[in-house]
């Protein structure tokens, strides 16, 4: 089966968990139009984050992972609405319901026929006007890190990158699959809350797609039966 996920989610909300957004500086802005601070732009750029965040000082950045794990491992499920930039500029906005660990709902406002549901093994893309569905393991995609039960950025590998301003902390995770390339996904948090903004995916060919959430609620539960995938 092929890696849906950069494509076809690059198409639907699979962008958020899977790579695909637009070249580098197409998308430099966060969705919300507050430019991106001089390092994350950087690396937005492709040029070494690792050595932009060492500028910030090792402790500072140990501060800001610090404080991004314990307000990602403050809730256990989350709802909201989202908004969508695609690699081609196209806008889609919708509302996501967030499960943990490993699910995840996103459906999307009409004309829109596509939604994106994780249920914690995998991962599908559906149309609902065709009633088809492409589905890929949660494991192979970005999609995994922000899904994950006990979030701890210290102990990711994949962690290249962490810078914080005045607006935004701001992390960067790559990860190198065979005979794909190299992803990135960036997660953005505002600075004095940590809750969750926004985040952007990269596939190996440059592609951007970039989703920023808002009016996020941690109060309620979803209905587990949100996150079922028919595999019939």
């Amino acid at each position: 089966m092929r890696p849906i996920l950069p494509t076809t989610l690059c198409a639907a909300f699979a962008l958020l968990a899977a790579p695909a957004f637009i070249s580098a500086p197409a998308l430099a802005q966060p969705a919300n139009g507050v430019p991106l601070p001089p390092s994350v732009q950087a690396a937005v750029d492709g040029k070494p984050v690792v050595q932009m965040a060492a500028a910030t000082g090792q402790k500072a950045a140990q501060q800001t992972i610090q404080r991004i794990n314990t307000y990602f491992n403050s809730f256990k499920n989350m709802t909201g609405n989202f908004v969508q930039v695609d690699p081609d500029g196209t806008r889609r906005q919708g509302q996501f319901y967030l499960l943990k660990p490993g699910r995840v709902l996103f459906e999307y406002d009409p004309p829109s026929r596509v939604e994106l549901v994780a249920d914690g093994r995998s991962v599908a893309v559906r149309d609902k006007k065709l009633k088809t569905q492409d589905i890929t393991p949660l494991s192979a995609t970005p999609l995994r890190f922000l899904l994950s039960e006990n979030f701890d950025l210290a102990r990711n590998a994949n962690v290249t990158g962490v810078y914080q301003d005045d607006v935004f902390a701001t992390v960067v995770l790559e990860e190198k699959q065979p005979m794909v390339g190299t992803y990135r996904l960036m997660i953005m948090f505002d600075a004095k809350t940590m809750q969750l903004k926004q985040w952007t995916v990269t596939d190996p060919q440059g592609f951007d797609t970039t989703v920023a959430v808002s009016n996020l609620d941690t109060s309620e539960r979803p209905d587990p039966m949100l996150f079922v995938i028919n595999r019939n």
